[in-house]
């Protein structure tokens, strides 16, 4: 069952909103339903993505292994174009000479 919200919009924005919504075909109500769908399934993935690199920069400092970025980048360059790639590997994090 759908709960009910009010939105109060600027009326230049809710004509906007009427304009939008009617050259593709849509009301105003699903226009504005699909839009808050949108933003916020990207604020759950954005959420998702600074969680998962709050872990990753937990375990740099916990282990202190990382891959090096221009050994990635080749690996998926020569991956991609289909010729033999090495598999980077993890390295520990110290400065490089």
């Amino acid at each position: 069952m759908s709960a009910t919200t009010t939105l109060k919009l600027p009326a230049d924005l809710k004509s906007r909103v009427a304009t939008v919504a009617r050259e593709h075909g849509k009301t105003p109500h699903a226009f504005m339903i699909e839009a808050i769908e949108a933003q916020a399934a990207l604020a759950e993935r954005r959420a998702k993505f600074v969680a998962s690199a709050l872990a990753a920069e937990q375990e740099v400092a916990e282990y202190g292994l990382v891959y090096y970025g221009d050994e990635v980048v080749a690996y998926l360059r020569d991956k991609f174009a289909g010729q033999p790639a090495r598999r980077p590997r993890k390295r520990r994090l110290a400065a490089r000479s």
